[in-house]
């Protein structure tokens, strides 16, 4: 909206005046100090087009003592690579969003516990970028400084962001890291993996024809495959999820989701939280089940947390079931079915009456939704300073938080969130 109307930008020039223009005799032309004289500062207007850049910007706060924000500053207080004993970090959290400066351009973002990848795609290469904790490799092998034999040494922590040497593509796509410097390639999959979820203890993966697999621990029945057994190769999921065609995959804890190409909603994993209570009263689901939500709508997408759950239907409203603080206010602490959040806590007035939510995503314990205005906003635990409000209490209905640029995209871990944006200008 700036763009289009046009943005003032402030340079100072020279400018004739009239009203200071001295009296002289007829004839007699104007001195170099007159006309000095006569000269006062006045502003230029300039106008940006609608075709102006907008620039990218990466906008990081949270828990920043893990490292997970990649600004050094706030973790170490000396200038040099290594912290100095005795000495206090400078900042453990960071409660408002914080530009993080980079050279290469951010296309995705993910969120772990601690730490968080960054992926930088161009024409012929795309590059992943992480921060934070790397006690297993988490962020790829890299070879500690103070290590200068040929022994293999995982450095534990980044705090600034860190190429990661790890062959992958894309933090959605299809490779791995594990067991320190080892790197394996998946290639259990009939397709080619388009979308990667990861919860506590297992993967989701979503192929372009629409099927899932999953792999990891199965206690809960997060792994969807029948048993709860532990998996360590991806299998194609069953059950209500056999000969549908799904569109997405979510996943933090041990619950875990999926969209159907129609609209439908499915299910399996832990339900102590009542995310599954609408077709079971077991605690732990080991097969994907269709969950009866008619009166949501057709789904477009949908996020899963520790303890509660969201789908944002295809009108961009926005429904919330399960455990904990759902965004309906601190009346409403469980639900088995969804509850829509009302519009009006999104922007939705007379005077803006096509404001939508376009994406949700879910941390461990909080939730974030944009909407199609380039708004962003948050509710739900506030761990660390996670919801970027500048307060550290929670948050029951959805708050918009603030920053210098147009979020387009957001991830959520734990304690810290990280959003891409475009700048106004």
């Amino acid at each position: 909206m700036l763009a289009a109307a046009g943005t003032l930008l402030g340079r100072r020039l020279r400018w004739p005046a009239p009203a200071r223009e001295h009296w002289r005799p007829a004839g007699r032309s104007r001195s170099r100090r007159e006309a000095a004289e006569a000269e006062v500062d006045a502003p230029v207007f300039q106008y940006v087009g609608e075709r102006a850049a907008r620039a990218d910007r990466v906008f990081v706060w949270g828990f920043s003592f893990s490292g997970a924000l990649g600004v050094p500053s706030f973790v170490v207080p000396a200038s040099g690579p290594e912290p100095r004993a005795g000495l206090r970090p400078r900042r453990r959290i960071q409660p408002v969003p914080y530009r993080l400066e980079l050279d290469h351009k951010i296309s995705s973002a993910a969120c772990g516990y601690g730490f968080t990848l960054l992926s930088s795609k161009t024409k012929d290469i795309t590059k992943v970028w992480g921060m934070g904790l790397n006690k297993d490799s988490q962020l790829g092998f890299h070879r500690s400084r103070k290590d200068k034999s040929k022994q293999p040494g995982a450095m534990s922590m980044f705090w600034n962001p860190r190429l990661s040497r790890c062959p992958s593509t894309d933090l959605r796509r299809r490779r791995c890291c594990s067991e320190s410097h080892r790197v394996h390639r998946m290639q259990d999959f009939d397709g080619q993996v388009v979308q990667v979820v990861c919860g506590q203890d297992h993967s989701l993966f979503l192929t372009d024809r629409g099927e899932v697999y999953s792999c990891g621990w199965g206690a809960d029945g997060q792994t969807g495959l029948g048993h709860y057994n532990i998996t360590s190769t991806p299998t194609k999921l069953g059950g209500d999820l056999a000969g549908v065609t799904v569109v997405q995959v979510a996943t933090y804890g041990d619950c875990c989701l999926a969209v159907s190409s129609d609209g439908g909603i499915f299910g399996w994993g832990n339900s102590e939280y009542l995310q599954l209570a609408s077709v079971t009263d077991s605690t732990q689901v080991n097969v994907p089940r269709c969950l009866p939500f008619s009166e949501v709508g057709k789904v477009k997408q949908a996020a899963c947390g520790g303890t509660g759950c969201a789908v944002l239907n295809e009108e961009g409203h926005v429904f919330v079931w399960g455990y904990g603080i759902l965004g309906k206010g601190p009346n409403l602490l469980e639900t088995a079915l969804p509850e829509m959040i009302p519009p009006t806590l999104f922007g939705l007035t007379e005077f803006n009456p096509d404001v939508q939510v376009s994406q949700i995503r879910c941390g461990l314990s909080h939730f974030a939704a944009l909407t199609n205005k380039g708004e962003l906003f948050v509710w739900g635990k506030n761990i660390r300073g996670c919801l970027g409000i500048g307060r550290l209490e929670d948050q029951y209905f959805p708050w918009r938080v603030m920053m210098p640029g147009e979020p387009v995209d957001m991830a959520c871990g734990v304690d810290h969130m990280v959003t891409l944006a475009k700048s106004f200008i």
